[in-house]
């Protein structure tokens, strides 16, 4: 995993020069003031602070959709180019208004990678360690807060600082990152596979991921094309082909065969008809009936990814290793297969001329290099089954089929201990002529069976899939005939046809798509009105009266120097916390850190309020103060800091995932400057008691909306998890508006 850790390091940049920009204007605002005589002018001087807020929050709302269709890679390196501009316009500014242009254009810089660099380490890291990866913004931006400091506190120290070199020198880290997205950080693989662009995105995985195959997860990119309302969860009971075998007491007809990688080792899924036995199935009917308030309130995706969590910590929790669900076929992820490489299609002399019209003419040819080769095994009635048995056992060795009865899937690990499957299926067609389809699915053992996980000889578990449409096998076929992926027809697949369309906004209006969304934007607005603002805004008067002033003065240090010092040393307090953090993101999760973190916020806050309204000894109120702020501060930066950039760029589909998150990037800028502009207001209105009671009463809401709401995606991939918002939408009576697809 060396090559995504190391990408997304380069791409967290973006949010170190952020935090380097923060505090150097933090710093040399106080002598922008003096030397342009504002400190009559308090409006002006606010301006010239806020126009970087204001660039981002202009330039967030089409960064998004820009970023659907010319990719994240560009926008990156559009950011660097406009945080060197920026620092080399403040480094000349001879006037105020060219420092507000400086300014402006800087906030352009901030916006891209605030917005893009969380969606970009999500589409490039592995569910393992996705939250870790994308808990990096948060760990850059404060030590780039923390270094500019030093270097402003620093500077300081001359006779004579000169503020323009403060907020110039920001062009030189600017350099390093714009060589960075230049020569280094490749294109988002999810992007290219939705251009249809195959070859490049499969060689960036490779590097990514360390190794040459990456079938498995090309598979699940072009699965994760679409953003469809079709999804169902259907249960299987799985056990050894011997002893299915034997069984004459039930209908054989809907089994489907798993062979594994070595010949003799087989598994049969029996889907469970009726019942609702698996842990997801159960979850399913808790989150749609109609039960108590609290019941009705909360989410069912929140049930439905809380049942895999609860029931399969391992599976579920981004373990490494290989799948619990097919002991003998283990994770593809780690085998040295390639199903996607010529050299996998099944050895079948049968294969007739009706047959070879459906192959493209890079399979016929074995071009090298070429994504090709079925991933579904050509078997589809009972006579080819028969007939191809033989030819087909040796090829059973090369890759992991399912196979039976007129049906056949292929399994591929995808990460987090889910495996993608296809299904084959047939259908009679309006014209009365039967045709074979596919259906992808999403499998994962329930842990509910005899088995209990560990799978052995003669045991059997229970397995849950989330089925919906194939993406990557779009046509129907006649019986007897091979289904080929989409892509091997370019101007057929789906992946050209979205680029094409580009990212539509009606599909926002899908119900899956549309409670994420909800999700993404209310988890924003909440954080900003947590009171992060406020306790900053506070904090250098509480240090103060803890005496934090007084002791540095004593060293000789000026107002000034003191000023930035305090700052710096609140910052160099968020950083452990951020590292903790970082560390159980992927083992206790975002929704588990969320609901221990808030009620601390919540608490720190209430003590706040007690030190300012009950008469105190000074030293007790400097204590109390000065232990409420650092705990808030380390709270607040192992949860709710990072983790809504981290869920919104995790829970909307590959096609609109730009779109969406400028949505809740623009939530994010709007909220920053209702929550800076309303502080002084509520400061002279209610007081500052009043104020941080208002942040208690915000984060009272928001561990509400935490517990009902928002789920947990620890280890799942990004394809798997919108799906459960698809199927979460249904579970709500009167919320899933959109037609069915007919797989």
């Amino acid at each position: 995993m060396q090559g995504a850790v190391f990408v997304a390091i380069a791409a967290a940049i973006g949010n170190l020069l952020q935090g380097w920009d923060n505090a150097t204007i933090a710093g040399a605002v106080l002598y922008i003031k003096r030397e342009f005589h504002l400190e009559t002018q308090p409006a002006l001087e606010g301006l010239v602070v806020a126009t970087s807020l204001i660039g981002a929050t202009i330039i967030t709302t089409f960064s998004g959709p820009v970023s659907d269709n010319v990719g994240r890679r560009p926008m990156l390196i559009a950011s660097s180019l406009l945080y060197f501009a920026g620092g080399l316009i403040m480094l000349w500014s001879p006037n105020v208004l060219v420092l507000l242009l400086a300014r402006l254009v800087d906030g352009f810089g901030v916006g891209l990678a605030v917005t893009l660099v969380p969606v970009y380490i999500s589409e490039t890291a592995p569910p393992e360690i996705r939250g870790l990866l994308n808990t990096l913004p948060q760990f850059t931006g404060s030590f780039g807060m923390f270094f500019s400091y030093c270097m402003i506190f620093y500077m300081t120290l001359a006779p004579q600082p000169s503020w323009r070199f403060m907020l110039g020198v920001l062009s030189v880290p600017s350099l390093a990152y714009l060589a960075l997205t230049v020569l280094y950080l490749p294109e988002s693989p999810r992007w290219l596979v939705s251009k249809g662009r195959m070859k490049e995105a499969k060689a960036i995985l490779q590097m990514l991921r360390g190794r040459e195959d990456v079938s498995g997860e090309m598979a699940l990119l072009v699965e994760g094309l679409g953003s469809g309302g079709d999804t169902v969860i259907e249960e299987y009971v799985l056990g050894p082909a011997a002893g299915a075998a034997e069984d004459t007491e039930h209908d054989t007809r809907d089994q489907v065969t798993l062979y594994g990688p070595e010949q003799g080792l087989s598994w049969v899924a029996q889907q469970v008809q009726g019942a609702r036995s698996s842990v997801l199935g159960s979850a399913v009917e808790l989150a749609s009936r109609q039960g108590s308030m609290y019941e009705q309130m909360k989410d069912p995706v929140v049930t439905l990814l809380g049942s895999v969590h609860e029931k399969m910590p391992e599976a579920g929790g981004g373990s490494a290793r290989g799948s619990t669900l097919f002991p003998n076929l283990g994770s593809m992820l780690s085998v040295a297969e390639r199903p996607w490489d010529e050299e996998n299609v099944p050895p079948n002399d049968d294969l007739d001329e009706e047959d070879e019209e459906y192959l493209s003419d890079e399979e016929a040819g074995g071009g090298a290099g070429a994504l090709q080769a079925p991933l579904l095994s050509r078997q589809s009635t009972d006579v080819e089954a028969k007939k191809e048995e033989g030819a087909g056992s040796s090829a059973m060795q090369r890759y992991s089929s399912m196979t039976g009865g007129g049906e056949t899937a292929s399994t591929m690990g995808i990460g987090g201990g889910w495996q993608l499957a296809w299904k084959w299926t047939e259908k009679v067609g309006p014209d009365g002529v039967k045709r074979g389809g596919v259906k992808r699915m999403y499998l994962h053992e329930d842990g509910g069976g005899g088995g209990g996980g560990e799978s052995g000889p003669g045991e059997y578990v229970h397995a849950a899939a989330l089925v919906s449409r194939s993406m990557l096998y779009t046509k129907d076929v006649l019986i007897g005939q091979s289904p080929t992926p989409a892509f091997e027809n370019p101007p057929e697949t789906v992946a050209n046809k979205a680029a094409a369309a580009g990212p539509r906004w009606r599909e926002l209006l899908e119900p899956g798509v549309r409670r994420a969304l909800f999700c993404g934007v209310m988890i924003q607005i909440l954080q900003q009105f947590s009171g992060i603002n406020g306790v900053l805004y506070y904090t250098p008067q509480i240090l103060d009266q803890a005496g934090v002033s007084v002791l540095l003065a004593s060293l000789g240090l000026s107002a000034d120097s003191t000023s930035i010092l305090i700052s710096g040393l609140t910052t160099l307090l968020m950083l452990p916390s951020i590292g903790l953090a970082m560390r159980l993101m992927d083992v206790s999760g975002r929704r588990a850190l969320l609901l221990w973190t808030i009620p601390v916020l919540i608490a720190s806050l209430v003590v706040l309020i007690v030190a300012n309204v009950m008469p105190m000894a000074t030293t007790v109120h400097a204590a109390l103060s000065t232990g409420s702020v650092i705990v808030y501060f380390c709270c607040f930066v192992m949860g709710f800091g990072p983790i809504p950039n981290i869920l919104c760029a995790e829970i909307f589909p590959t096609r609109v995932r730009g779109l969406c998150i400028a949505i809740c990037s623009l939530t994010f800028w709007l909220g920053d400057i209702a929550v800076t502009y309303s502080l002084p207001v509520m400061l002279s209105s209610v007081g500052l008691a009043g104020v941080f009671g208002f942040y208690a009463v915000v984060c009272c809401l928001a561990l509400v909306f935490v517990y009902l709401k928002v789920p947990e995606t620890k280890g799942f991939p990004l394809e798997v998890i919108i799906e459960f918002f698809n199927i979460g939408a249904k579970a709500v009576p009167g919320d899933d508006q959109q037609p069915q697809a007919e797989a």
